[in-house]
């Protein structure tokens, strides 16, 4: 059996670090703390397909497996990029049996799904500057626009804010499995963006711990700073196994998703948190400033933390799904 990503999910993955690389930065993410817009962008995202990996081709997307839009997630997380790739991913879910509205997904449409009641969300990724709303109104699936009230972001990029709908248009009755599904593979993407976005924490931090000298050495031979990278490493490279495996139940065995999907979201929490955490730690007094980009990286592991359900959640669900034989089934 193969647990490794295929060529051509190598080749998407190295096609979208250069996009990436190319259109977006922590520098805009700290932009954003000001009032800039989110880069790449949403019709960026479209242009290139990002935004209709997998939505079907039928309905103008691509028509791939989450697995596809997982890697992509992981390089648009390395620079902390926006709009989230977890709308695209939730939203492709909901609009299954809509193909006019996930057409207007796939082309860049400013679609946002509410968390909470539909009458005041909670705080929602992407909703800012969205003019299109998805939400859960008892258990019929809704679509409308809506009244936004931003907050006053710790991580800009996430386009948090909450919602009131103005208008509502029922597209499905009885959507409660179909509603926790979207969640689920929401919570895969976020882990999927945390994980790119603890690794290059880990990168920067070992990259400056062998050029920094402290002491007449570089601060990368002392014990205490290999350590705390080791650690934080190790937990980037469990998250990888989880993402990988909650992806691949989304499209193989969903029976599975739901314990992969909470295991990859709660371990992302801890694990960003940590990288975020070590990347300041192991650039010294530097690493606390404005204008060092590692408070970035931190913010939005803090903001991540809550997003979809906190850490305590997710872990709760795969303790009561492992009890009860989710894994044997």
């Amino acid at each position: 059996m193969n647990f490794d990503l295929d060529a051509d999910q190598r080749d998407i993955a190295a096609g979208a670090r250069d996009f990436f690389r190319g259109s977006a930065s922590p520098a805009a993410a700290r932009a954003g703390l000001e009032g800039g817009a989110l880069e790449p962008g949403r019709k960026a995202l479209a242009d290139i397909g990002f935004l209709g990996i997998t939505v079907p081709e039928s309905a103008g997307g691509s028509g791939r497996p989450l697995l596809d839009l997982a890697v992509v997630a992981e390089q648009g997380g390395a620079v902390l990029a926006g709009p989230s790739l977890v709308t695209a991913a939730r939203a492709a879910v909901l609009l299954a049996d809509a193909p006019d509205l996930a057409a207007q997904l796939a082309e860049g449409g400013a679609f946002a799904v509410l968390d909470g009641p539909v009458d005041g969300s909670a705080p929602s990724v992407d909703a800012a500057d969205a003019t299109l709303f998805l939400g859960l109104d008892g258990g019929a699936l809704v679509v409308g626009e809506g009244e936004v009230v931003p907050g006053r972001p710790l991580d800009a990029t996430r386009g948090l804010a909450s919602v009131r709908l103005t208008s509502r248009r029922v597209l499905a009755e009885d959507a409660g499995e179909l509603w926790a599904r979207a969640r689920q593979v929401g919570a895969v993407v976020m882990a999927a963006e945390d994980l790119g976005g603890a690794d290059r924490c880990v990168q920067l931090g070992v990259a400056y711990a062998q050029e920094r000298e402290a002491f007449g050495r570089r601060i990368g031979s002392y014990q205490a700073v290999k350590h705390m990278l080791v650690d934080a490493w190790v937990g980037v490279e469990q998250l990888r196994s989880l993402v990988w495996w909650a992806a691949w139940a989304a499209d193989c065995n969903p029976a599975e998703l739901p314990l992969a999907a909470s295991a990859a979201k709660g371990c992302a929490a801890a694990s960003f948190e940590r990288a975020a955490s070590t990347l300041i730690q192991v650039h010294g007094g530097i690493g606390f400033t404005w204008e060092h980009d590692a408070h970035l990286f931190w913010r939005r592991a803090k903001v991540d933390r809550l997003l979809l359900g906190d850490e305590a959640e997710h872990l709760d669900a795969v303790a009561r799904l492992a009890v009860a034989g989710a894994l044997g089934a």
